[in-house]
């Protein structure tokens, strides 16, 4: 079972960027983020679009983001 419960996307964005990751640029949907140690991350998500536990383990290999910063 996994660890990461369904999130909401505006969610998951407020939690990376109290980790760190700044917006370099956005348009529409997608966010473009960079953090010094992880680099960039194109962040494509509708604020009320649910993310499911898969895609969440997903953005967390690419991002550092854990199930305790939600």
């Amino acid at each position: 079972m996994s660890e990461w419960r369904t999130t909401k996307a505006k969610l998951v964005l407020r939690a990376l960027l109290r980790n760190g990751w700044q917006i370099i640029s956005q348009k529409g949907s997608h966010v473009k983020l960079h953090h010094p140690k992880y680099g960039n991350f194109m962040f494509g998500f509708h604020d009320n679009e649910e993310l499911g536990h898969r895609m969440l383990t997903r953005i967390a290999k690419r991002t550092g983001l854990t199930p305790d910063d939600l």
